[in-house]
């Protein structure tokens, strides 16, 4: 697979109901189009997990992967996506002052709960919307 280097590439739950709409928000205000989306249960996603030794049924934890450069996870990865789409969603680099494990703390809460939430939701995508995803 040919991958552009300058993409963020998001790892998600498919499943998840709450993942879904985070994803359709960060397509909506990706204005500049530096995201790909990848469903963790998917090929590319699996391959993903299994390339750095990380668990490939356990679909709590976003990813964030630049290519040839890092992967961030849950908290991290939602600050950085913030910083990416830039203007008012940069706010979200305030979340850096609270200590990572405590920012961690809140995320996997919200992951635990996260089908009681919002239960399942499918992606009802546009034609352009569907080039943006990897499977």
């Amino acid at each position: 697979m040919n991958l552009d280097s300058s993409k963020y590439y998001l790892f998600y739950d498919g499943d998840c109901g709450v993942c879904n709409r985070w994803v359709q928000w960060v397509l909506k205000n990706d204005k500049n189009d530096n995201f790909r989306f990848v469903a963790l249960q998917s090929s590319f996603g699996q391959s993903f997990l299994k390339d750095r030794n990380l668990p490939t049924s356990n679909f709590s934890t976003l990813y964030l992967w630049k290519p040839n450069a890092f992967y961030l996870t849950k908290s991290d990865a939602v600050i950085k996506i913030g910083s990416v789409l830039s203007g008012q969603f940069s706010l979200l680099n305030i979340g850096k002052v609270v200590p990572t494990f405590i920012r961690n703390k809140m995320y996997d809460l919200v992951a635990k709960n996260r089908m009681n939430i919002a239960g399942k939701h499918c992606l009802l995508l546009s034609e352009e919307e569907q080039k943006k995803f990897i499977k």
